[in-house]
């Protein structure tokens, strides 16, 4: 965990990073700085974890900058510092993890770091959460570009993509769309859904009903929801024929 030290009084910065130093890993002082302007660069510098902040400072103050890393989207943690007990309630109000009074002992600092880092993998867990549910839906739809404006087509609605020299073509419910992204790249993202049936097409699982020959004796995909025969490659045949008689 990354530490930043905020105070604008040198001795004291020494004696935080002396208590620092003793504490050890998995805390690592990452910089210094004087105010709390500068602390929020040194935040953005150096991807300090957490900031133990004196609240009394010329310029910006600890209670102005801990506002202000809050507003980012990945704050700090923040511990305050302060020979003054009477900033404890407004400190909290700015969402800080805990509250130090000068002179800091060794032991209430341990606590204070411990309890830091439980509060951050808490964050950890909420973020990683929101950037599923984030991917989870993005994975449900594609955009296409279609009139100079933007649609969103629910994968939940598309029968097959086929490849067109350049482009990609989707047909679902509603007609069809031309995408400028690779067939392989809908394979990744979507492949839990579609059986790639030939080197040109992927086709959606659900809609997938059976296999016939056409006049060619050719094998073909029949697909609810369409009339269309799409041709099935020798190489995949095999694959499809498996994964209807799981079905």
């Amino acid at each position: 965990m990354k530490i930043l030290i905020v105070d604008d009084e040198p001795l004291a910065r020494a004696r935080l990073r002396s208590l620092m130093d003793e504490i050890g890993a998995p805390y690592e002082v990452a910089g210094e700085a004087e105010n709390g302007t500068e602390a929020l660069q040194k935040c953005a510098a150096t991807g300090a974890d957490l900031v133990l902040m004196d609240i009394s400072m010329p310029g910006m103050d600890g209670l102005t900058a801990a506002a202000q890393l809050a507003e980012r989207k990945t704050p700090p943690a923040v511990i305050f510092t302060t020979a003054h007990s009477d900033h404890a309630l407004e400190a909290f109000e700015r969402s800080a993890v805990d509250y130090l009074l000068k002179p800091i002992r060794l032991s209430r600092l341990r606590k204070a770091l411990e309890k830091a880092q439980a509060i951050n993998r808490v964050q950890i867990q909420v973020l990683e959460q929101a950037q599923e549910k984030e991917k989870a839906a993005a994975d449900s739809y594609i955009c296409a570009n279609i009139r100079g404006g933007i649609q969103r087509i629910p994968v939940a609605e598309i029968i097959y993509f086929i490849a067109d020299q350049k482009y990609v073509c989707a047909y679902y419910q509603g007609g069809e769309v031309l995408l400028e992204e690779p067939l392989c790249s809908f394979e990744e993202r979507f492949g839990e859904q579609f059986i790639r049936i030939h080197r040109n097409a992927l086709v959606s699982s659900k809609h997938l009903m059976g296999i016939e020959k056409n006049s060619s004796n050719q094998a073909v995909a029949t697909l609810h929801g369409t009339h269309q025969r799409l041709q099935i490659s020798r190489r995949h045949l095999p694959k499809v024929r498996q994964w209807l008689k799981g079905k």
